[in-house]
């Protein structure tokens, strides 16, 4: 069988129990950023990171893989044990990653270091996931809630794991600066 099905080139496209949508619809749209983040964090994986970090981030893209498969079925619930063990996980991850922090006190751009800045990146499209997924939410309330606060958390995550990266490569953050005006 190809690759090809040829199946959505009207627009269309397959739910797991073969319902029809518009690729454009709001299911789609959630997972589809799901499935965008995974792609991040598989490039972030191409960097070299601590192995603990290298293993934690795919044990993160195995988990977003499973609420993806969750979004994309009508009622999909499956992955809910394994998210809400998860955003206790993060939480320790986020507080063990903060003691190496030093306090921060003003806002800061994405930058830095290479890791750092891909860090931001998985950040801000982890934020654009958790608002695909409330908007869902809105409508399909079959949709399981702890992926949305699972979203909240990753993003939170990336942030202090950005921080920290800049930390362990001796880089600053790049603080933010009010631009005066001519």
């Amino acid at each position: 069988m190809p690759l090809y099905t040829k199946t959505g080139d009207e627009g269309e496209t397959g739910l797991f129990g073969n319902r029809r949508v518009s690729k454009d619809d709001l299911r789609i749209e959630a997972y589809g950023v799901i499935d965008e983040l995974n792609s991040c964090l598989g490039v972030l994986r191409s960097e070299t990171l601590d192995p603990q970090t290298e293993a934690r981030i795919q044990q993160m893209q195995n988990l977003l893989f499973e609420c993806g498969a969750d979004l994309a079925t009508d009622g999909g619930c499956a992955s809910v044990p394994a998210v809400t063990h998860a955003i206790a996980q993060m939480e320790t991850w986020i507080d063990e990653s903060e003691v190496e922090l030093p306090p921060l006190r003003n806002f800061i751009l994405p930058g830095g270091s290479r890791a750092a800045g891909l860090l931001h990146v998985a950040r801000t499209i982890a934020r654009r996931a958790e608002r695909r997924f409330w908007t869902l939410a809105k409508v399909a309330h079959d949709v399981p809630r702890p992926i949305g606060v699972l979203l909240n958390r990753m993003s939170d995550l990336f942030f202090s794991w950005a921080r920290r990266a800049n930390v362990r490569a001796g880089v600053a953050d790049v603080p933010w600066t009010r631009q005066k005006s001519n």
